[in-house]
């Protein structure tokens, strides 16, 4: 199904998958930039990304399998159907080469799409994330201590109603927003899907040193003040890559590109930009 009266320019539809069935939003002309949500969201998370964006590209938003809309006929989700989810999408909607914009567990997907098909990746941002790639492995000690910190920080957020993953900067400073945020992670759970059991399928198995098998330039886009990702790890992941940038958005969580939304996408605009997709 497909419809394309709802919203003007907008064209929305499902795809149909082996126990999945995805749901989709697309707008704009121009190179496909495809933005992959996180385990806090769905399709209209990147909702300060979209239009602005469509103004030069044509940008496809979807929910994971799982995620309402879309759905899952065994839940939690394998994280290991996400990159075949997406190859079809892209099949789907006749796209043969994109930009690949992921946050959080968005990485999980494009990761393994660009390693599997690198034809078809044409700049890859991974937003406080590194996908597959165990980056405990970078530095396990300093890892170690990062998450004795972060987990009682996000234990302290949960207390106060915080969702960890948009922070308590982001609480504070603009409830309303956060109050939108808690409403998109609700919403994307609406099908039954427990985030907290699918948190656990998602493994970073892949040694870093994978990463030097990605062919695309690729921007590392993170929050200074991030308790889910280790962010001070991402200079030493792109080390790892051949072509990689990165960027740290101060005073941010995990979330950069809700709370500091305009620096996030002239960062990624700028990225792709230099990549050439424009």
């Amino acid at each position: 199904m497909e419809s394309s009266d709802w919203a003007p320019g907008t064209r929305a539809g499902f795809v149909d998958r082996p126990g999945a069935r995805l749901y989709f939003e697309t707008q704009g002309a121009g190179p496909a930039v495809v933005f992959l949500h996180g385990l806090g969201g769905n399709h209209l998370s990147w909702w300060r990304q979209a239009p602005v964006f469509a103004a030069r590209h044509r940008v496809v938003t979807f929910a994971a399998r799982g995620f309402a809309p879309s759905t899952a006929s065994s839940l939690p989700p394998d994280p290991a159907d996400f990159a075949d989810d997406l190859a079809a999408l892209l099949d789907r909607l006749e796209i043969a080469r994109c930009a690949l914009v992921a946050q959080s567990m968005g990485g999980w997907a494009a990761v393994e799409f660009a390693l599997a098909n690198p034809a078809r990746v044409a700049a890859l941002v991974l937003a406080a994330t590194s996908g597959t790639f165990d980056v405990r492995a970078l530095d396990p000690a300093a890892f170690d201590a990062w998450s004795v910190r972060a987990t009682a920080a996000r234990a302290a957020l949960r207390d106060e109603g915080i969702h960890p993953a948009a922070g308590r900067r982001l609480a504070e400073a603009d409830p309303a927003l956060h109050g939108l945020y808690l409403s998109i992670d609700a919403l994307a759970a609406a099908g039954g899907l427990e985030k907290e059991a699918l948190r656990a399928r998602l493994k970073r198995a892949r040694p870093p040193a994978d990463a030097a098998k990605l062919a695309c330039p690729v921007l590392l886009a993170m929050g200074e003040e991030d308790v889910v990702f280790p962010s001070f790890l991402a200079p030493v992941l792109a080390r790892q890559i051949a072509d990689a940038r990165e960027i740290e958005f101060p005073r941010a969580g995990h979330s950069a590109y809700i709370e500091r939304a305009a620096e996030f996408n002239d960062a990624v605009a700028g990225f792709l930009h230099e990549a050439g997709w424009r």
